[in-house]
C-alpha cells in the first residue's frame, strides 16, 4: 500500500472519531438540559445496582475474644474535668491545684479566649460514664478517659469534637455515673423553677446522637441535674437570694420526656441558679459575683412544701452582686472558685466561718477590676494523698475577713 493511501486512511479514522465525539457531546448536553432524562438515568443505575447486589450477606460480623478492650488499659484514677462557656473541655490530674487560704489571688487554671470563661469544673474517675445534659433538654454520654488530658494552662478541646451538639446547644450539667440502676434517680431543675424526677435506668442506653432527657416549655431551659437515691431533700437557690428545701418524695417519678412540676415559685426577674441535695453535707455555701460568700448551717433552712416562694438565704447588695453558684458542703470539704478570667483558687471549708442565713458573708476571692466569679466546684479530698502547705493569699486583710458580725450594714462599711 502506498504511503499516500495509508495517510488517507488515518485521516478518515480521525474524522470519524471526531464526528462520533461531537454526537456524544450533543447527547450529554441534551440529557443535562432535561431533568426528566437525568432522573431516568439515575433510576436505571440504581435498579441495576439493586438487581446485581440484592442477595443475602455472605459474611458474618463477629467479635473476637482476643480483642483488646481500651478501657482495660486505662488506669482508674481521679481527675479534674473543666468545661468553658464556649465549650472547651479537658481533664487534668487531681493534684493540679495546690491548697490556698481564702481571699488569695489563686492560680491560672485555664488559658481561654478573651471572652470565654470556665463554667463547669468537677472531680470524677477515668472509668465513669459522663452524662452531658444540655439547655435543650438532651443528654449525651462518653467515658471520662475519652476526654483529652491537658496541662493547667491548656485551653482544651472543643466539646463539639466529642459530642454531636446542635447550633446554640450548650452543656448545662454533667453527671458522672458508674452504673445505671433502678433505685437511683435524676432530679432535673429548670430556669423557671420546674423539677422532674426520673429513674437513672432510663438513661442507660443513649445513642451517639443523644437522647431527649426532659420536655421543656417555651422560654425555659435546663439548669442542673442531680443524681438522687429517692429519699433525699432538695434545696433550690435563686439568683436573687431565695431558697426552698423540700422532700424529694413530693415529686413522683416521671417518664424520660415529661415536663415536671413546680419546684419553687419565682419572683419577677428571678431565676434558679443552683440546686443540691441537703443530705450531702452540713452547710449551704453560696457565692456571689464579686467574690463574696458564706456557709450557713442547714438547720436554718426548714422543710417546706414544694412549689412555695421559699425563704431568704443571702443579703444581696451592690458590693456583693447577685448569686452565681451554691453547693451543699461539709466542714472537711475543699472547694474551687473560678473567675471570668479563668483564675482558680482552691481552699478548705474550715477557713470560711459559718454565718447567718440572711447575711452577705465575707470576701473569698480577691478579683481584678472587671473580673467576676462565675463557677464553683466541690473537690473530692483523698485523705491518703499528700497536699502542699497552705500559702497566704495576696492582699488579704485577715482582720477584716475574720469579723463575724451579723449586721450587714456594719460589714459593708468594713469591706469598703
Amino acid at each position: 500500500m502506498r504511503l499516500q493511501r495509508l495517510t488517507g486512511l488515518e485521516r478518515n479514522k480521525i474524522e470519524t472519531e471526531y464526528s462520533e465525539l461531537l454526537e456524544t457531546i450533543k447527547g450529554y448536553q441534551e440529557t443535562l438540559a432535561n431533568e426528566h432524562l437525568v432522573m431516568g438515568l439515575i433510576r436505571e443505575d440504581l435498579l441495576y445496582v439493586k438487581n446485581k447486589y440484592n442477595d443475602d450477606r455472605r459474611t458474618a460480623i463477629t467479635h473476637s475474644v482476643n480483642e483488646i478492650n481500651i478501657e482495660d488499659m486505662i488506669d482508674e484514677e481521679n481527675v479534674v474535668v473543666t468545661l468553658t462557656h464556649f465549650g472547651y473541655i479537658k481533664r487534668m490530674p487531681e493534684d493540679t491545684y495546690r491548697l490556698q487560704r481564702r481571699g488569695g489571688r489563686g492560680v491560672a487554671g485555664l488559658s481561654t479566649r478573651e471572652d470565654d470563661f470556665v463554667e463547669n469544673i468537677f472531680m470524677t474517675s477515668t472509668h465513669d460514664h459522663l452524662l452531658f445534659f444540655t439547655n435543650f433538654g438532651k443528654v449525651y454520654t462518653i467515658k471520662a478517659y475519652q476526654i483529652p488530658e491537658a496541662g493547667r494552662q491548656a485551653k482544651g478541646m472543643a466539646i463539639v469534637n466529642l459530642l454531636p451538639l446542635e447550633a446554640e446547644e450548650r452543656v448545662k450539667a454533667i453527671v458522672p455515673v458508674k452504673e445505671f440502676t433502678d433505685d437511683e434517680y435524676l432530679m432535673f431543675i429548670t430556669k423557671n423553677g420546674l423539677v422532674k424526677k426520673t429513674a437513672l435506668s432510663q438513661y442507660g442506653a443513649i445513642r451517639k446522637t443523644g437522647l431527649n432527657a426532659i420536655h421543656l416549655k417555651e422560654n425555659d431551659e435546663l439548669i442542673n441535674v442531680k443524681k438522687t437515691d429517692g429519699n433525699s431533700e432538695v434545696l433550690i437557690i435563686t439568683q436573687k437570694g431565695q431558697s426552698i428545701r423540700f422532700q424529694e418524695s413530693q415529686s413522683r417519678p416521671m417518664g424520660r420526656t415529661a415536663t415536671g412540676v413546680r419546684g419553687i415559685r419565682l419572683a419577677k426577674n428571678d431565676k434558679v441558679i443552683a440546686a443540691d441535695l441537703s443530705n450531702e453535707g452540713e452547710y449551704l455555701l453560696v457565692i456571689s459575683q464579686k467574690g463574696h460568700g458564706k456557709r450557713t448551717s442547714l438547720d436554718e433552712y426548714r422543710l417546706q412544701s414544694r412549689g412555695g416562694k421559699g425563704i431568704k438565704t443571702y443579703n444581696i447588695k451592690d458590693l456583693t452582686g447577685d448569686l452565681v453558684e451554691a453547693r451543699i458542703v461539709k466542714e472537711e470539704d475543699q472547694i474551687m472558685l473560678i473567675s471570668f478570667e479563668g483564675i482558680v483558687i482552691r481552699m478548705n471549708m474550715s477557713n470560711i466561718q459559718p454565718k447567718g442565713r440572711s447575711t452577705q458573708g465575707v470576701r473569698l476571692m480577691n478579683l481584678d477590676e472587671g473580673d467576676r466569679v462565675v463557677s464553683l466546684a466541690k473537690v473530692i479530698v483523698d485523705e491518703d494523698s499528700e497536699t502542699e502547705d497552705l500559702i497566704d493569699g495576696d492582699n488579704v486583710d485577715e482582720n477584716i475577713d475574720e469579723i463575724t458580725t451579723e449586721n450587714s450594714d456594719i460589714e459593708t462599711k468594713i469591706e469598703e
